[in-house]
C-alpha cells in the first residue's frame, strides 16, 4: 500500500486540495497541532523537571526516575520510529503522551507518601511513551515542510513547544510564591495543574492526520508512504547503527540531552529559592522560543546555498556555545564543592540575581540553537517519512541514553566542576562533526534528497493510494 508524492485523494482535484491558507490538511496547520501537544505533555514535563529534582527538595528520587525515563527512552527512541511506520502517528502519538500525566500523578503521590517506587515506574513508562511522541513529531516535523521552509517549520513548532515551559514555570511560581524559602516540595496544585495540561495534550493527538493526507500549497503530497512491516524496520533499524549520516550525529545526539541533568539540579535547583526556580524556568523556556526562532530563521534564509547556511549555522551555534560555557565555568568556581555558601537567591534580590540569571537564560537560548540546527542536518537528510521517521528516532535514542547516563552520574555526586566540563566538550566535540555532515551530506538542491538514502536511488513512483492509517 502507498501513496505517491505527486497525487491527491482520490476525485479530489490539486486546486480543491489547497483551497484555503490554514486547511486542515496543510503542513503548517499539523506542525502547530503537534508543537500544541508537545506544549502540553513535554513541555510541561520539561518545566517540572526544570524545577530540581521533580520539584522535591531531595534530588534523589527525581534522579532516579529519570535514570529509568531515559534508558528506556534511549530503547524506545529507536524502536519509536518503526512503530510510526507501522502504527501511523495519530496511535503513536495517543499511546506516548498518556504516559506523561501518569508521571506527574507520581511526584503528586511522592508529596503524600515518600516511596520510590511509583516515581520509578512511572519514569520507566514515560521513557517508552516519549520514545514513541518524539519519533513521531520528529517525521512529522522533518517531512511535512516545505523543505525550503524547514527552518521555519521547526522554529514554529520550537516556539509552542517551549511556551509549554514557560506557562510550566509560572505555574509553581504562582502556586508557590508565598510560601517560604525553606518550602522543602512544591504544592500539590502544582502537580494537579500539570497533570490537567498533559491530558489536554494527549487529547489533541486524536486530531493529527496521517502523513497520506497531507497536501501542500502547490498540491503535492508532503511526502510517501507505504505501509512497513515488523521486519522490514528491524532490519533497517539495525542498519542505523552503521550509517555514517547517523554516525556523524551520535556525539551531538548524545550531549543534547545531558546537559539538562546539571542546568536543571545543579544551577537552577541548588542557587534558588522556590518560587524563583519558577521563574527562571519562564525565562529559560522563553529564551528556547527567541533561540530557535533566530536560528531556524537564518537556516531557511541566510544564504542562496543551503549547504553554506548549514555551515554558517553550525558555526553561530559553536562560537554562542563556547561563550556560554565559558561564563558556566565562571559562575561553577564560586561553588565547586556544590555548596552555595549564601543564602538561596531569589529574582527581588537585583543584582545578586542577575548574573546567574543570565547564565541560566543563556543556557536555554543555547539548547534550543543546538537541537534546531540538528533537526534541520536531519531534515535536510532525506524528504521521505520513513527513512526520516528512523533518523530521528535514532538521534532521540542516543540522545535518552546520554541523558540516562547523566541523571545516574548526578546521582552518585561527581564533582561540578567535572560535570560542566564534560558537558562542554561532549558538545565541542560535535560542532566540526555536524559541519562535515552538512558539508558532504547536505545538497542545495532539495530534489537531490527527495528519494535518495546511502547513495541509493529509491523508487518515487508508487502505487496510487487505496486505505489510510
Amino acid at each position: 500500500m502507498a501513496v505517491t508524492t505527486e497525487e491527491v485523494r482520490e476525485g479530489e482535484s490539486p486546486a480543491a486540495a489547497v483551497a484555503g491558507k490554514l486547511r486542515y490538511n496543510s503542513p503548517l496547520v499539523q506542525v502547530v497541532l503537534i508543537g500544541l501537544v508537545c506544549f502540553c505533555c513535554p513541555g510541561m514535563f520539561n518545566a517540572l523537571s526544570g524545577l530540581g529534582g521533580g520539584g522535591q527538595l531531595d534530588h534523589t528520587t527525581a534522579d532516579n526516575a529519570n535514570t529509568a525515563l531515559y534508558a528506556c527512552f534511549a530503547v524506545f527512541g529507536v524502536l519509536g520510529g518503526a512503530a510510526h511506520n507501522l502504527l501511523g502517528p495519530r496511535i503513536t502519538l495517543l499511546a506516548g503522551s498518556l504516559t506523561y500525566p501518569l508521571y506527574a500523578a507520581s511526584f503528586l503521590y511522592y508529596n503524600h507518601r515518600p516511596s520510590k517506587a511509583f516515581p520509578v515506574t512511572a519514569g520507566a513508562l514515560l521513557g517508552a511513551g516519549a520514545g514513541l511522541l518524539w519519533a513521531a513529531q520528529g517525521a512529522i516535523m522533518t517531512s511535512y515542510p516545505p523543505p525550503s521552509r524547514r527552518g521555519t517549520y521547526i522554529s514554529l513548532f520550537w516556539c509552542l513547544f517551549n511556551l509549554g515551559g514557560v506557562l510550566g514555570g509560572l505555574l509553581p511560581f504562582s502556586f508557590n510564591y508565598h510560601r517560604g524559602a525553606d518550602a522543602a516540595s512544591v504544592n500539590d496544585g502544582t502537580y494537579i495543574a500539570f497533570m490537567a495540561f498533559m491530558l489536554l495534550g494527549a487529547a489533541l493527538t486524536l486530531l493529527v492526520l496521517p502523513p497520506a493526507r497531507i497536501v501542500r500549497d502547490d498540491g503535492t503530497r508532503a511526502t510517501r508512504v507505504t505501509y512497513s512491516s515488523v521486519s522490514t524496520e528491524g532490519w533497517e533499524i539495525l542498519k542505523l547503527f552503521t550509517n555514517w549520516r547517523m554516525l556523524l550525529v551520535l556525539p551531538a545526539a548524545w550531549a543534547s540531552n545531558f546537559f539538562y541533568t546539571y542546568q536543571f539540579n545543579n544551577v537552577n535547583g541548588l542557587l534558588f529559592t522556590l518560587r524563583t526556580k519558577g521563574l527562571n524556568n519562564v525565562f529559560y523556556w522563553g529564551a528556547q522560543m527567541l533561540g530557535s526562532a533566530g536560528i531556524g530563521y537564518f537556516l531557511d534564509f541566510g544564504f542562496a546555498s543551503r549547504r553554506k547556511r548549514g555551515l554558517f549555522g553550525v558555526a553561530v551555534v559553536a562560537v554562542l556555545g563556547t561563550a556560554i560555557w565559558g561564563g558556566g565555568l565562571a559562575n561553577q568556581l564560586r561553588y565547586t564543592d556544590g555548596n552555595w555558601d549564601d543564602k538561596l537567591i531569589d529574582f527581588k534580590e537585583g543584582r545578586r540575581y542577575a548574573g546567574p540569571f543570565v547564565l541560566y537564560f543563556s543556557y536555554g537560548l543555547l539548547d534550543a540553537m543546538f537541537q534546531s540546527l540538528i533537526y534541520w542536518i536531519i531534515g535536510a537528510l532525506a524528504n521521505d517519512t520513513q527513512i526520516l521517521s528512523r533518523y530521528v528516532g535514532f538521534y532521540k535514542g542516543v540522545q535518552s541514553a546520554g541523558a540516562a547516563v547523566a541523571w545516574q552520574v548526578d546521582s552518585h555526586h561527581m564533582s561540578l566542576i567535572s560535570q560542566l566540563i564534560v558537558n562542554w566538550v561532549l558538545t565541542t566535540v560535535s560542532y566540526p562533526l555536524l559541519a562535515l555532515l552538512v558539508f558532504l551530506a547536505v545538497k542545495d538542491e532539495d530534489s537531490s534528497v527527495s528519494s535518495v538514502e546511502d547513495g541509493k536511488e529509491k523508487d518515487s513512483k508508487l502505487s496510487a493510494p487505496t486505505s489510510l492509517h
